[in-house]
């Protein structure tokens, strides 16, 4: 009689659970072809991933082997037989995509076999994504131009090809007792972020850049708050009426810019400790400047940003080459002059690039040159010298009324910023 002590001598827990999950997970893998109606369903997926399981469990690499091969040779027959086919409903792409999908769920079965489970799930959720959003997929990548898969392209070589072939350790730069440290992956990954945040920009206004000043003023200061300015004046300048609109996108880009240095102070000091100092006035200066852009507009008036390309690799290059030279001369300002040398350096870095002081400080912090207390006071003398930038921007233009109200807005916004923080610290 198969007793108790006998049960639970199965290895529930390794081999047994294994191959279920497999089979599983090769099923959802299957729920796709099963619903297209393709000579492939949920059963021949969980079956083949069982089978990868199986035969990884037994150890025998020939084995393995043996199986991918089968599960090769069978898929190439269900292609070529969907070439071949003169049945109209039969769809060539899907066989090809159902023959390639076999193969992928025998490797989640080897996957889950030889425990890297994560792996695996991944690997079953993001085929199954593509399977399932088939005609999204084709109708996005038809609708794209040149330009954009261009950067698309461009993108992929930033984050996937440059980012991974870079050191993951630091250098010291300088000479004698001037030295700093530098963290290339951690000045690339700024480029990368840079880069995805044109993407999302571009996407976003491409959507909804005619239907709000918010989306305009908000997602544009993600990726260049200076050229929200920019883009307001030739507004301003074409219809004087609206200046209340365009004060309001540039509060609006001040509150995407704070959101975006306060992400990059907490973001990449997980593990030196948090700069918890910088979310309050950061928070004001975020929770400010959306407050006063609802009080001087009435978000009657849509604004619409035409942009060429989701980013320009030479700005993000330049962007990148900027964080370097911010980060060697902020550092070997600190060494020789102290704590003020580099507070100057974070203000006038401010004037261009806000996001470029807030990471050298940042990595500055990370490697022990600067104190938690001078990292922050660092990112709020940046993120300060943006926002009177801004403001002093549009004195550029032939519209002083729009100059004014926004100078006013942002010195009210500094100021409460000061109140809250002081209040804060107190």
């Amino acid at each position: 009689m198969f007793g108790v002590a006998q049960f639970s001598s199965i290895p529930l827990d390794t081999e047994v659970l294994q191959i279920t999950l497999a089979g599983v997970l090769g099923l959802f893998l299957g729920l796709e072809r099963e619903w297209s109606h393709k000579s492939a369903g949920v059963r021949t997926f969980s079956l083949i991933s069982m089978l990868g399981a199986a035969f990884t469990v037994l150890g025998s690499t020939p084995l393995v082997v043996v199986g991918g091969v089968l599960v090769i040779v069978q898929g190439t027959l269900l292609a070529v037989r969907g070439l071949l086919a003169d049945d109209e409903d039969e769809d060539q792409g899907l066989s090809l995509t159902t023959s390639m999908s076999m193969l992928v769920a025998y490797a989640v079965g080897t996957l889950v076999a030889s425990a890297y489970t994560l792996e695996a799930v991944t690997v079953t959720v993001f085929s199954a994504l593509l399977l399932v959003l088939k005609r999204e997929l084709h109708s996005f990548a038809w609708g794209m131009t040149r330009t954009e898969l261009r950067s698309a392209a461009e993108f992929a070589i930033l984050a996937f090809v440059v980012y991974p072939l870079l050191p993951a350790r630091s250098y010291e730069l300088g000479a004698g007792d001037l030295m700093v440290e530098v963290e290339p992956r951690v000045v690339w990954l700024m480029v990368v972020t840079v880069a995805a945040i044109g993407i999302v920009n571009y996407a976003i206004v491409q959507t909804y850049g005619s239907r709000g000043i918010a989306v305009t003023g908000f997602f544009g200061g993600l990726a260049s708050s200076t050229a929200v300015v920019g883009a307001m004046l030739d507004h301003v300048e074409q219809r004087p009426a609206v200046g209340s609109y365009a004060v309001a996108a540039i509060l609006l880009a001040d509150a995407a810019m704070a959101a975006r240095n306060l992400v990059i102070a907490l973001a990449f000091t997980f593990e030196t400790g948090l700069l918890l100092g910088a979310v309050v006035p950061l928070g004001a200066v975020i929770l400010g400047s959306v407050a006063i852009a609802g009080y001087t507009a009435d978000w009657s008036e849509n604004l619409d940003m035409d942009l060429e390309s989701p980013f320009s690799l030479r700005n993000v290059l330049s962007f990148g080459g900027l964080f370097l030279v911010v980060i060697v001369a902020g550092g070997l300002a600190a060494a020789e002059f102290g704590r003020l040398g580099f507070y100057v350096t974070a203000a006038l870095t401010g004037l261009v690039s806000s996001a470029g002081a807030t990471t050298s400080a940042v990595i500055l912090y990370r490697g022990g040159g600067l104190s938690a207390e001078a990292a922050v006071f660092a990112i709020l003398l940046a993120t300060a010298s943006s926002i009177v930038v801004k403001a002093g921007l549009t004195f550029a233009g032939p519209d002083r009324e729009f100059a004014v109200k926004t100078a006013t807005a942002s010195t009210v916004l500094l100021v409460a910023a000061g109140a809250v923080t002081t209040a804060a610290t107190m």
